[in-house]
């Protein structure tokens, strides 16, 4: 998706885009192709478009942080130590979302919500130490914006994505549907927790990636996709995930402000085995 995108911003189309690949492997292209040509980029992904609501009418020089929210996944409070057991079956029932395999992996492992992080970082403009993830295993909080004054704005509603795809596609209206509204009466509560970083690393990783970026990030996404893929067909363990995404990071020679040749370089690179695990 990554050529059509660049096509459509650089012909001056607003995109509403779906894929964080895009924007992990060349947020910064793409951004300033959207800049350059005064289009703009829509967000569709739930974190995303509710970041992007919280925000309209304030600069980035307001953000204190941005507060991605996770699930948890199925295993946010399985030890440990079990998750070299974890079976590809249960990596697939997630709590919350029905999602396509790839992306129910992601957020078990928690790089969905890595990813996201990068995404964040290059659509809103601030720097990677200021994108935060809390998990919100109720999935009602979909992400939340502390300005410099302390204030926090979040974005509430039930767990459908035809709300931000609605609201990318209908910006800057808003229209009326016939989607469930929120019954705060019936939720009773709302529940927040710290990542479990040493047992999930995806989020330190994806930090690092971003922290750095060139072509990083584009390699950490296609290792990840390859990782998955592994698990997937039963020849890797859950932590293997990690452990490739990580050994692949360490073997690579990152390019700066890479062209768009060099990042799908490096992402073929990364895809091929530039580092056998």
């Amino acid at each position: 998706g990554l050529r059509p995108a660049l096509a459509a911003l650089a012909a001056g189309k607003d995109l509403a885009v779906a894929s964080k690949e895009i924007l992990v492997m060349a947020g910064e292209q793409v951004m300033e192709t959207a800049r350059r040509t005064g289009a703009k980029v829509l967000p569709v992904d739930s974190e995303h478009n509710a970041i992007f609501q919280c925000l309209e009418g304030h600069s980035p020089d307001e953000v204190s942080r941005l507060i991605l929210t996770a699930s948890g996944g199925p295993f946010r409070q399985l030890p440990g130590a079990e998750l070299a057991a974890v079976t590809v079956e249960r990596a697939l029932k997630h709590p919350t979302w029905e999602m396509g395999q790839k992306i129910t992996i992601d957020s078990a492992t928690l790089f969905n919500k890595g990813l996201e992080m990068i995404e964040a970082r290059w659509l809103f403009g601030v720097e990677m130490d200021r994108v935060d993830v809390i998990v919100h295993p109720q999935s009602i909080v979909h992400s939340m914006v502390e300005f410099i004054d302390g204030s926090v704005l979040a974005q509430l509603s039930t767990t459908d994505m035809c709300f931000p795809i609605q609201y990318a596609i209908t910006w800057p209206e808003r229209l009326p549907n016939t989607l469930p509204p929120l019954d705060f009466a019936a939720l009773a509560q709302l529940d927040f927790e710290a990542p479990r970083l040493d047992d999930f690393p995806a989020l330190n990783l994806a930090r690092r990636a971003g922290d750095v970026g060139g072509t990083l990030p584009a390699v950490m996404n296609a290792a990840n996709e390859v990782a998955v893929g592994r698990f997937l067909r039963g020849e890797s363990s859950f932590p293997a995930i990690w452990e490739h995404v990580a050994g692949v990071m360490d073997a690579h020679d990152v390019v700066e402000h890479p062209s768009l040749d060099e990042l799908i370089a490096a992402d073929a690179w990364a895809r091929g085995g530039g580092f056998a695990s």
